[in-house]
């Protein structure tokens, strides 16, 4: 009895394999996808193309900031500006330390 059992479910398993295959076959995809990668249904698209919200500062114009807190200091150094142009000059500069992070997040964001 249990011989013919096992010949049955040998027997389904079989007969039912080539319909377990079929469903197992890919669909039509999209060449361009990477098939790998392709969880579209269960997880957001990391392969797309991503562009930034904003430009970065250059290292020109990292440069040029640089170059700029040398000069000032240099100048006041030298007595070639007086103390209250050094300290306008300064607190231009650190201002826009402090604002600027936090203008470019609210110009990403939309909230301008």
């Amino acid at each position: 009895m249990a011989f013919e059992f096992r010949r049955v479910a040998a027997a389904l398993l079989v007969a039912a394999l080539p319909a377990v295959l079929a469903s197992c076959s890919p669909a039509a995809r999209d060449p361009s996808i990477n098939a790998g990668a392709n969880r579209a249904e269960v997880y957001p698209d990391i392969t797309a193309i991503v562009t930034a919200e904003t430009q970065q500062m250059s290292d020109a114009e990292a440069a040029e900031y640089g170059a700029r807190l040398t000069a000032l200091s240099k100048r006041r150094s030298s007595g070639a500006i007086s103390d209250a142009e050094y300290r306008r000059q300064l607190a231009e500069l650190q201002a826009l330390r402090e604002g600027h992070g936090k203008a470019t997040l609210a110009e990403i964001e939309g909230q301008k």
